[in-house]
């Protein structure tokens, strides 16, 4: 296992924003991530886990610690059923990869897998989805169970596994599975080909192309829907389309993205953040907030 010094993450996020971590592990197999847990207990360092960079805002000082690196944790296995798609993937595989199986079987939950950025266990841990109706919608409606490394009190590093029925799930949340890092995940859906499937895929990805700003770096959607709205309305209603700060744009193809035109700093992202967030209060009375996850040195 390779321990790296001030490793520059920056490559590592959708956003291409970020500094430089302490220290960088990227395991190969759950050997390694087991011992590098137990390295950084050892060492009194905290952890700071990343996996596809696609709902993170990493600080320009960087993160301090041990980032751990789930992007090389990848393997995916198909367990067929007669009347059930079982597939069980490992927290680093990206959601794009279980999309093309779900595909390949002509299952729905390849509609809304097609609108998802980033890795398997960010999406159990946000709970991801999408805005527009479609069956399933949400992370919650295709997971099984999944498994999370944890410390027990003696400072070993042990296996728990989590069925779905006993995870709290909310919108763009999970919870009473914390603490501890996710490992595998188990997702399934009942075994019945659709032959709209694939149709509804390509109008999605056709959709999404002429919607949303594809072409430049951004973390997809920004905020929260309110209950009963959209953040993307309520952003352009405030005339916020294409504000700028540094090299960080509010999208004036999708007023929910922002997006790095060039050369933006992770304090510009942030800077715009704050201040769609005080304008859309200020000019409709709602607080939008962040789906991004913060990481580093705040």
């Amino acid at each position: 296992m390779e321990i790296e010094d001030n490793k520059l993450l920056a490559e590592f996020t959708s956003w291409r924003v970020g500094g430089a971590a302490e220290k960088y592990v990227a395991p190969t197999s759950l050997a390694e991530l087991k011992e590098a847990m137990i390295f950084a207990r050892s060492n009194e360092l905290p952890i700071t886990l990343l996996g596809g960079g696609s709902n993170v805002l990493i600080s320009d000082e960087g993160v301090a610690g041990l980032l751990i690196h789930t992007i090389k944790l990848n393997q995916i296995d198909v367990l067929e059923d007669q009347d059930e798609l079982l597939i069980e993937a490992q927290a680093g595989a990206p959601k794009s990869e279980v999309l093309k199986i779900f595909l390949k079987y002509r299952l729905p939950p390849a509609v809304f897998l097609a609108g998802l950025p980033g890795d398997m266990g960010g999406g159990v841990v946000m709970n991801a989805g999408v805005g527009h109706s479609v069956a399933p919608r949400e992370f919650c409606e295709i997971v099984k169970s999944f498994d999370v490394y944890t410390f027990n009190p003696d400072g070993d590093v042990e296996e728990r596994t989590f069925d779905s029925e006993t995870v709290h799930w909310s919108y763009r949340k999970s919870t009473n599975w914390q603490p501890g890092i996710i490992t595998k995940v188990r997702v399934g859906w009942p075994n019945q080909p659709d032959d709209e499937v694939l149709k509804s895929v390509r109008e999605g990805n056709k959709r999404r192309k002429t919607t949303q700003p594809l072409a430049q770096p951004s973390c997809g959607s920004v905020f929260k829907n309110p209950a009963n709205d959209h953040a993307g309305r309520l952003i352009e209603a405030s005339g916020l389309k294409g504000m700028t700060v540094g090299g960080a744009q509010v999208s004036e193809k999708h007023a929910n993205f922002i997006v790095n035109t060039g050369d933006a700093t992770a304090k510009d992202i942030h800077e715009v953040i704050e201040k769609v967030q005080a304008k859309v209060s200020e000019t409709h009375s709602i607080f939008l907030t962040n789906e991004v996850v913060y990481l580093g040195k705040w």
